[in-house]
C-alpha cells in the first residue's frame, strides 16, 4: 500500500493519502484493516475511502459526511479502476467547512500524481 502521510494540515487537522490495488469490498477491508495496524492511522478521526469496481463504485464517508463521493468522482475523472483510495484524516478540533472537501481532493490529486511517477 502507497501511503503520503503530513501531505496537508489546516487548522490543526492533518491529512494522509493511502491506496492499492482493490477489486472488492472484501479487499478493500482487508487493506484497511492492513492500514490500521499502525496504530496512528487505527487513531485517526476519519478513514474515507472510494474505489471504482466492475460491479460498481463502492465509498464509505467513515463520519466525514460527503467525502467517499468526492473520492469516486476524481477516480472516475482519472480513469482509475480496481484501486482503492483511503483519505486519511486526524481532526485538529476546528471546523474545517468546505475546505475539507478541497483537502480531499488535494491529498487524492497528490496520490494521482505520485502513482503515475
Amino acid at each position: 500500500m502507497l501511503t503520503l502521510d503530513n501531505i496537508i494540515s489546516d487548522r490543526g487537522s492533518r491529512y494522509a493519502v493511502s491506496g492499492a490495488p482493490c477489486h472488492s469490498a472484501a479487499e478493500a477491508t482487508a487493506l484497511l484493516t492492513e492500514l490500521k495496524r499502525h496504530r496512528k492511522f487505527a487513531k485517526a478521526t476519519h478513514n474515507t475511502w472510494g474505489l471504482l469496481t466492475a460491479g460498481g463504485p463502492l465509498k464509505n464517508d467513515d463520519g466525514e459526511s460527503g467525502a467517499g463521493m468526492v473520492i469516486l468522482r476524481m477516480l472516475e475523472r482519472a480513469e482509475l479502476r480496481d484501486h482503492l483510495i483511503v483519505v486519511t484524516r486526524w481532526y485538529g478540533g476546528k471546523h474545517l467547512g468546505g475546505d475539507r472537501f478541497r483537502h480531499v481532493q488535494e491529498a487524492v490529486r497528490l496520490y494521482l500524481a505520485a502513482l503515475s511517477g
